[in-house]
């Protein structure tokens, strides 16, 4: 009988990845398509599913892999059966026969970046939102409730009110600022246009665009931060300022883990940086960065499968993250 794989797969608003596994943490396999957020990405979440998991497997024996956790963002609460439905079609479009999971994004953003069961993710990627989870189950959750009516803090967030604070200075309501420029680079808008004419261009663009591409736009407001820029400034200082509060909001635990987690704070901009001086003087330790989230997902399936905590070296191996003992 060939070695026994597992299957993980995060699906976020602008990509979905995939990983292929053994039980003992080696990655076979990766993959990535496009994103399957039912809310935000556009077009059938069971295509992006079956392209990440088709590049992942490549020729890979289907038969060996017998269990698959595959996590969105958008499938919590009314989102939950649909995107399973999404799931268990692709899976079995993949040519797979195992068994299939389907759990949110939060469980495997927390799970890319810590094997232990107790702690907090906070998220910023597409959307936004803080889960604290106890024995390995999540107890409470802030916001996540989309580029609409939530992700405060969310690249998309930070990428509408840019838009906003542009449309505000060309037509006299608001500061200059040089997100003007930003703006017109980032949708390849031509320059020279009078201020109505290019207005107007950047309205179109907007709604033309998916909401989730929206979030492109925030390093170009963080590097106009980063320049000086006062209105870029205040928009990275709000969205620091959102994330603390939705952290606070789900109340950790003292000396809580936390998993950082999107690239909102993965990144070098300032929101991430703002962010994480904020949670170390919250906690006295410097939080955990969820670089895998498929790796998350991987970890989860392993565990799953083998009904055992999953080693902090196969963690590490699946995840990239620091293999430290000590603190699982």
């Amino acid at each position: 009988m060939g070695t026994t794989m597992v299957v993980g797969v995060d699906a976020g608003a602008t990509t979905t990845r995939c990983v292929v596994a053994t039980l003992d943490g080696a990655v076979v396999g990766r993959g990535a398509a496009g994103g399957a957020n039912r809310n935000s990405s556009g077009g059938e979440a069971s295509t992006a599913l079956r392209a990440a998991l088709t590049a992942a497997l490549g020729p890979v024996d289907r038969t060996r892999v017998r269990l698959g956790v595959l996590g969105a963002a958008g499938s919590a609460g009314a989102g939950r059966e649909a995107f399973r439905a999404a799931a268990v079609r692709a899976w079995h479009d993949a040519g797979l026969t195992g068994e299939v999971v389907a759990v949110t994004d939060l469980e495997v953003a927390y799970a890319a970046g810590t094997a232990g069961p107790d702690g907090v993710l906070l998220l910023s990627g597409t959307g936004a939102l803080a889960a604290r989870f106890a024995g390995g189950v999540l107890r409470r959750r802030c916001d996540g409730y989309g580029w609409l009516l939530g992700d405060e803090g969310s690249a998309v967030w930070i990428g509408v009110r840019a838009l906003r604070a542009v449309l505000a200075a060309l037509d006299g309501r608001g500061a200059p600022t040089t997100l003007v420029d930003a703006a017109r680079a980032h949708f390849t808008l031509e320059p020279g246009s009078c201020r109505e004419d290019l207005a107007q261009a950047l309205v179109a663009a907007g709604f033309a665009a998916p909401p989730a591409a929206l979030g492109r736009l925030a390093p170009a407001v963080g590097a106009a931060a980063g320049s000086g820029d006062a209105v870029a400034g205040r928009i990275c200082a709000a969205a620091a300022g959102r994330l603390l509060h939705t952290f606070d909001s789900v109340e950790p635990p003292p000396g809580a883990v936390v998993v950082l987690a999107g690239s909102v704070l993965l990144g070098p901009g300032p929101v991430g940086r703002a962010v994480r001086a904020g949670l170390l003087a919250r906690t006295g330790a410097e939080p955990r960065a969820a670089l895998d989230g498929a790796g998350g997902a991987a970890a989860l399936a392993v565990g799953l499968l083998t009904g055992a905590p999953v080693a902090p070296v196969v963690h590490a191996r699946l995840t990239g993250s620091v293999h430290e003992p000590s603190r699982e």
